[in-house]
């Protein structure tokens, strides 16, 4: 490297450093913190005292731990296949050239810039269970049932699940949208030469060049659905009967009512090596799948 591209590199870093100290003190620094934490006995006031492995133990034989992982771990399975094929049939409605297209992408879009509070409230407005929306709209075509939404566990599930498919498919969308339109004209030009069906385009040519940011959306949602906690918290508050309740809404109930910091810490170190291995399984795969 010449003595020029060393000054241009210089150049940069005052324009990248605000970024550095910023990533250092609210990413990296918590990080190590955290770590420290998870081997104390630690309280919202003040470190208590070194446990060591203790925490960590405790978490292995805590049934709460692993019931509200499972917990997690179901809204994982439930959300990530349906909302991955759901964002990718949304994205080939939206990509149709027809009048409606711009209505199309704007309305599909617009439930994920809400907030969670906002998606929340809708949610329990609209399952209430004599006067809601939903159970109107059953009244309405015959169906006498009440079903107590909030109330039965299974419900609550499909209720959590509705919502927030409904609330962040929308970005899942727009990134199936781009990589379509990424896609050159000329292969479907060529493959409608040769007699390919739309089914046989869509099989041969649109799936295949989908795969690159469809293995994207599926880490990022994998990951997304593991920290799910604001909207079961404000929906369900995690019942009934803590049937829905995630692990993060266990790990703040540990942290900030119980008031154990420690073993809050440690039970998010556990999240956050099974993310991590979860990542680093899919980037293996991905690797050599382009091998």
């Amino acid at each position: 490297m010449n003595k020029k591209s060393w000054i241009q590199d210089l150049k940069a870093i005052p324009y990248l450093l605000p970024f550095f100290v910023a990533y250092l003190i609210f990413t990296i620094l918590p990080i190590f913190k955290g770590l420290e934490m998870s081997l104390f006995d630690w309280t919202l006031v003040r470190k208590m005292e070194f446990v060591g492995l203790e925490n960590y133990k405790e978490m292995l034989g805590d049934p709460h731990f692993w019931r509200t992982l499972w917990n997690t771990t179901l809204f994982v399975i439930l959300t990530t296949p349906t909302m991955v094929a759901l964002a990718l049939g949304l994205a080939l409605l939206a990509n149709i050239k027809t009048k409606l297209q711009t209505f199309f992408r704007s309305s599909f879009f617009l439930p994920s810039i809400l907030s969670v509070a906002v998606i929340s409230f809708l949610a329990i407005f609209m399952l209430q269970p004599y006067s809601g929306f939903v159970n109107t709209i059953l009244h309405s075509i015959g169906i006498e049932a009440e079903p107590f939404w909030m109330a039965d566990k299974v419900l609550a599930w499909v209720s959590i699940v509705v919502v927030t498919l409904w609330w962040t498919v929308g970005f899942n969308m727009v990134l199936f949208l781009a990589g379509l339109q990424d896609i050159p004209d000329s292969l479907y030009e060529a493959s409608e030469i040769d007699g390919a069906s739309r089914w046989d385009q869509f099989r041969h040519i649109t799936l295949p060049q989908l795969v690159p940011i469809g293995r994207v959306i599926l880490l990022l949602q994998i990951l997304a659905s593991y920290k799910v906690f604001a909207q079961i918290l404000l929906i369900t508050g995690g019942g009934p009967g803590g049937a829905t309740r995630p692990l993060i809404q266990y790990i703040y109930e540990v942290g900030f009512r119980q008031n154990n910091l420690g073993y809050a810490a440690t039970m998010s170190y556990a999240l956050f090596f099974i993310l991590l291995i979860l990542s680093i399984i899919q980037l293996r795969n991905q690797r050599l799948e382009e091998r």
